[in-house]
């Protein structure tokens, strides 16, 4: 049996950051989602001008993803996370002053900042994470990414209760963003500095096709990171749609209250953290490509009966296969896209950060489009079209077969102690 290495209090501290503060967005984004119904009402607008609405957090998010690798390949992964919390906590402000103020331009504002943060961070925080993995010797990001599904359970529970006492959305999310900005304090004080960051001399610029964006456009050569983009742009899809509109699909889908909408978005969170914290086992004894196909078929068979059944509570339930399925598809493409295979591992960062691009592009800007196509078949008509990517990830997962001895990635280690 292989011995794992020895976790230090230095690389306890840094794993126990990642986890709180993806915990802590978990909580922002599901504080946001579960009150959604609420902010629809208030500001009085249509599905589809709520989806323009939900646009705000798309354009940010994008923003932020496409210059977060390149910025971690400059600076580290720490400066980047930091001005990534600091975005999330102003957004906050912002979302919560314009849905006190019933302003559309206002949310729409508070979201684009908030996107933007959340964008800077998360990339930053997955190659933190695959940094991690390759300091045990074992598994992270899987269990890093089920914090930030706690943080949804939590943050649905919150806004069930909530909406259930009309507490005001604006207060909500104030009181949110005051959780977060504690949170984001520790969290950057015990990531270590450099993670990430290339040293110009070492010529490792240079095999990744220089700095930036364009390493992150020269590692798409590799045909087989082409196909994990695809899974993951699918997966992530399944999960982002549920997280726009699960609520309102469910309200204006299947009948249901504001407060049975929010539950269903909790059992869909409790879904996926269940997934996540369990799906160590399963990826080492079956491999990640056997995981993710049986989890692309486990979730199309739950968007199709949310979508074709005529029973709101049979829906309801069908809605934890979605959350299940859904729940490994980003983290495990991830460290796949980090272990490349022959040299590639030398370019983990960029693979990493190209990958999770791909992946927030389709769980940011791709299901707010759904509320145009809503406008004219219905939102749960709309939601056939997660059912088809699913089924396309299904078929082409042999890429996430891994190609190299270590079962980790190698990705780069930390250039100074943590502070």
């Amino acid at each position: 049996m292989k011995v794992m290495p020895a976790m230090d209090a230095r690389t306890r501290r840094w794993r126990a950051a990642l986890f709180l503060f993806m915990l802590a967005i978990g909580v922002s984004m599901a504080s946001w989602v579960a009150r959604t119904p609420a902010v629809r009402d208030a500001l009085d607008v249509s599905t589809g001008s709520m989806g323009l609405v939900l646009f705000g957090l798309s354009i940010g998010s994008m923003a932020g993803v496409l210059v977060s690798g390149g910025l971690v390949r400059k600076h580290g992964g720490r400066p980047v996370i930091a001005a990534g919390a600091g975005l999330l906590v102003a957004g906050l402000l912002v979302i919560a002053g314009g849905a006190a103020l019933e302003v559309s331009g206002g949310v729409f504002g508070g979201l684009a900042l908030f996107g933007a943060g959340m964008g800077l961070a998360e990339v930053a925080f997955n190659i933190e994470g695959a940094a991690v993995e390759r300091t045990l010797g074992r598994p992270v990001l899987p269990v890093l990414h089920g914090c930030f599904s706690l943080g949804t359970v939590v943050g649905a529970l919150l806004g069930m209760g909530l909406t259930a006492v009309r507490f005001p959305v604006g207060w909500h999310l104030a009181a949110v963003a005051v959780v977060v900005a504690a949170a984001a304090v520790w969290t950057v004080r015990a990531v270590p500095a450099g993670t990430g960051r290339e040293d110009a001399e070492s010529g490792d610029a240079e095999r990744a096709g220089g700095g930036g964006l364009r390493a992150q456009l020269a590692v798409w050569s590799d045909r087989r990171l082409v196909l994990i983009g695809l899974i993951v742009l699918a997966m992530a899809f399944a999960e982002g749609s549920a997280n726009d509109w699960l609520p309102l699909l469910m309200v204006d889908g299947h009948g249901t209250s504001a407060t049975a909408g929010s539950l269903t978005f909790m059992l869909f969170a409790v879904a996926m953290t269940t997934g996540r914290f369990a799906g160590g086992p399963l990826l080492v004894r079956h491999g990640p490509a056997a995981v993710v196909r049986a989890s692309a078929l486990v979730a199309a068979v739950g968007v199709a009966v949310v979508v074709f059944s005529s029973s709101a509570l049979v829906a309801g339930a069908a809605v934890v296969l979605w959350g299940l399925g859904a729940s490994l598809g980003f983290p495990v493409t991830v460290s796949a896209a980090a272990a490349g295979e022959g040299e590639g591992v030398r370019d983990a960062s960029a693979r990493v950060a190209a990958v999770s691009t791909a992946g927030y592009a389709a769980f940011l800007v791709g299901p707010p489009s759904l509320g145009f196509l809503a406008d004219h078949v219905g939102l749960r008509a709309a939601m056939i079209v997660v059912l088809v990517l699913l089924g396309g990830a299904a078929l082409i997962t042999g890429a996430l077969r891994r190609r190299t001895a270590s079962p980790v990635a190698e990705v780069p280690s930390p250039q100074s102690d943590l502070v």
